[in-house]
């Protein structure tokens, strides 16, 4: 049975940059040799199939997309450009603030670096340091590159079905 929307699907992936640096991966195996789960203090725990509902925004379009016909057992190499992964790098995104109240709202030093959350939900990380001033960039990390997915769908369950494996 192919997958459709409102399908349950689990998939393991690794996400690669176009140059082939692995960003992201369901498999702890890949990331221990990649260095991503020293980087990120991970363990074996934290890994493993990332599940979600087709068709209802739970991951990137591109993903999504690109799940639907597949079954289970199959593989797939997806490459998916910004607009259908993190959207492309928007301007508006770079805020731009008063060094002081910048940094006692943040209760800390602004250093190139930091990763700071906004009231408003956004996280973003400041990317400038001047003498009065302080640049905040507001884009996900992953906006404007194209992303290249290795992905395995692992379980499959359409609508009210048991999974299948």
């Amino acid at each position: 049975m192919t997958i459709e929307p409102g399908d349950r699907v689990a998939i393991e992936y690794v996400g690669r940059f176009e140059d082939g640096t692995v960003f992201g991966t369901s498999m702890y195996a890949v990331a221990a040799e990649t260095g991503l789960a020293a980087a990120e203090d991970r363990t074996p725990d934290d890994y493993g199939p990332r599940t979600f509902t087709v068709g209802e925004s739970e991951v990137i379009e591109g993903l999504d997309d690109a799940v639907r016909g597949m079954t289970v057992g199959e593989e797939a190499t997806v490459t998916v450009p910004p607009a259908a992964a993190y959207g492309e790098v928007r301007d508006d995104r770079l805020r731009e603030y008063d060094r002081e109240p910048f940094e006692a709202m943040v209760d800390a030093d602004a250093e190139a670096g930091l990763h700071v959350h906004a009231q408003n939900g956004l996280h973003g990380d400041v990317v400038a340091v001047r003498e009065e001033s302080v640049e905040v960039d507001f884009n996900h990390e992953l906006a404007g590159k194209t992303l290249v997915f290795d992905i395995e769908v692992v379980t499959h369950r359409s609508g009210g079905a048991s999974e299948s494996e």
